[in-house]
Parts: C-alpha cells; sequence; structure tokens
C-alpha cells in the first residue's frame, strides 16, 4: 500500500496477488468517513455482510458508506489493484474483524 496524497484526502494503490483479500472490516466515524475503490488493474471481489459478492474489473468504482462491514480482493486467478481512497472524517478508524472464509 503506497500512499498518493496525504493533506487532503488520503489515498492508497493497494495490490492484491492472486486470492488475496483482506479481512471482514468497517470503516468508522462520527460523521463523514467510508472509502471509495477506483479499480486500477487485475480482477476482484468485494462483499458487502449480508449481499452477494460482487466482481471488479478495471473502472469499476465502490462507494463504501461508512460503517458498512465488507471485505475486498483478488479472485484467485489474477492480481488486483485499486486506489482507495478514504473519505474525510471526524474520529475515522477501521475495525478488522474475522477472516473470509471462502
Amino acid at each position: 500500500m503506497y500512499p498518493i496524497c496525504t493533506e487532503q484526502v488520503s489515498m492508497y494503490n493497494v495490490t492484491f496477488e492472486p486470492g488475496c483479500r483482506n479481512n471482514w472490516h468497517k470503516h468508522l466515524s462520527k460523521s463523514g468517513g467510508g472509502q471509495i475503490l477506483i479499480c486500477i488493474a487485475g480482477y476482484g471481489y468485494y462483499q458487502e455482510d449480508s449481499k452477494e459478492r460482487r466482481e471488479l474489473k478495471p473502472g469499476d468504482i465502490v462507494n463504501i458508506p461508512v460503517n458498512v462491514k465488507h471485505w475486498h480482493g483478488a479472485r484467485i486467478d489474477s492480481w488486483f489493484s485499486h486506489i482507495s481512497v478514504e473519505v474525510p472524517g471526524v474520529d475515522v478508524t477501521t475495525e478488522w474483524l474475522e477472516v473470509v472464509d471462502y
């Protein structure tokens, strides 16, 4: 993960190797906050709790509201890169949860 801009809006270039995904997690904030994913290379997945996982490809954009449990990562057969935009807010934190089990 490499920061692109850290003064106004934090943005990170994140690359997952094939089959890699992060744990379930939530972006928390007292006001504002959340995350935006801008998919730039390869193929991956995004899933919110209680919803079907969604396949991601270059050009896709995912808007993740604050306090929504989710995960994202690469397909088993592809590298996957996205720009992660951390939406500004008050007392912004990430709550890391359980491992994605499939």
